[in-house]
Order: structure tokens, then sequence, then C-alpha cells
């Protein structure tokens, strides 16, 4: 099932799910019980596809970027966080910071994991009996935000606002029964800039999950990115930034296409 989450005419707020670019809403609960209606939606504007309760990101999470970055393969996941107010909608503007301003934002084509039951302390073997379904993301990131003003932390660079696109939709995870074998691609006016497929990763989903989980609950609604492919605009030579006019496009097979323009913040 691919469920989506859109704004219709009235104002209102729903989600639904997508079949044939048809929208039909979704009944009972998105964290429970769910099922396609008949009622036929016309929504006016596509939103993320959830509301994160919280979020959760993995650096350095494929083989070959870690290589391209210069840093060894870590022992554990790389874990920092996103606020819920950096997620940006399908088609919404990737802003560049100007009240605290960067020069330096970089694109990350990622997938993300959506938790859809609470869960503690799961083994890899369950871990994946725990997901609700499957999106695209772009962990936009400020490097220099990230490297050299944030403190030692990433989280000031990774999680201004827009910083966090996710969609277009959530694919349910019994339609995607192996994460690991997912190709995955970002494009930037045109331009493959990153290439690979789900399998590189270091840590994979369930593994991801698995320790996530480990003496922490991770609520229905959880969001997990689950790190880059090689092909970063930090890594490019000469290096490349976001700009305003760019558009940036995550796709990813059995997913979709998640497109966002960038421009300038309103300082």
């Amino acid at each position: 099932m691919e469920i989506v989450r859109v704004e219709l005419a009235d104002g209102s707020i729903c989600y639904g799910v997508e079949v044939v670019n048809r929208v039909y809403r979704l009944g009972g609960d998105l964290y429970g019980d769910y099922f396609q209606t008949e009622e036929l939606l016309n929504p006016v504007r596509r939103l993320a596809p959830v509301e994160p309760v919280a979020i959760y990101c993995i650096g350095l999470n494929y083989r070959e970027h870690a290589e391209e970055m210069g840093s060894a393969l870590p022992e554990y996941p790389v874990v920092f966080m996103k606020g819920p107010a950096s997620v940006q909608d399908p088609q919404g503007p990737i802003l560049l910071p100007r009240h605290l301003h960067s020069d330096q934002v970089d694109y990350e084509g990622e997938l993300a994991v959506v938790i859809g039951k609470r869960c503690k302390n799961v083994s890899k073997e369950e871990a994946l009996d725990y997901v609700l379904g499957y999106t695209c993301a772009n962990d936009v990131s400020a490097r220099d935000w990230q490297k050299q003003h944030g403190g030692g932390q990433w989280i000031k660079g990774k999680g201004f606002d827009t910083f966090c696109p996710l969609g277009p939709v959530l694919v349910t995870a019994d339609q995607i029964p192996d994460p690991q074998i997912l190709p995955l691609r970002t494009i930037v006016n045109g331009k493959i800039r990153q290439e690979s497929w789900t399998g590189d990763m270091i840590f994979p989903v369930a593994e991801l999950i698995a320790f996530l989980s480990g003496s922490t609950t991770l609520l229905p609604g959880t969001v997990i990115l689950t790190g880059t492919p090689p092909g970063v605009g930090a890594a490019a030579k000469p290096p490349y930034c976001l700009k305003p006019g760019d558009e940036v496009r995550v796709e990813i097979t059995g997913i979709g296409v998640l497109d966002n323009p960038v421009e300038a913040e309103c300082s």
C-alpha cells in the first residue's frame, strides 16, 4: 500500500491511499488497524507522508561514503537527531540558512524507515516486524555548522528548518520485504550525483532498529534516516554546495521520487 498525507481544499489534512494516480481516504489508525475506504479525495497539496515524533539519523553508514569522506568504518552506528520542525514536504523548498548563515549546504539522499509499533530492546531478527513502511529522505546538511560551528555536535548543521524532506509516499513494509536491495540515487539539476544501493550499508536496517531500540523506546511515528551513499557535494572536486535555483531529486526504486527546489531563507 502507498500511503500519502495530503491537504484538501478546505484546509483539512488527512491520510490517503494512492492507487494509479487516485487518492482514497485512509480509514482507521495509521499506527494500528488501517484500511482503504472508497472515498475518493481531491488533494490540493501533497505533504510529507508522516509527522515524526522523533527523527534518528545515521552517519557514515555506506562503506563508499565513509571512504570518500576519509573516515574509518564505524564500530557502532553514528547517531544524531533532527527536530520534527526540520521536515519538508515533497516540492517544498529547501531553505538555505541566512539568519545563521551558511553557504555550504549539501544534499544526502537516503532511505527513511518509519516505525509503526512501540518497540524496545528488539532483536535484529524481529526488528523489521516493527516497521510501518519506507519513504525517501534528504538529510540536508550545512557542512560549516556541522563541522566548524556546531560545538562538536552535528545536530545544528543537520537540523535547520526544511533540512529533512520526506516523501512522496510511505510504502508499507509488506511491499518491501527486504530493504537492503533498493537502488538509490540523487540528482541535482539533472545530473546524477549519488548512485548506489542499500546493500552497501554498513549497518542494515534491522541492525539499526535493534541498536536504536536498545534500552530506548522507539514510539510509533519514529523516523530513521539510514545514511547516505557516496557522491555528496562536500566530497566532489571541486566541492559542490547547493544554491538558490537548484533542484534536488532523490529516487529510490520501489518507493518513488522526492523533488525539492532550493531557495534562500528570507532573513
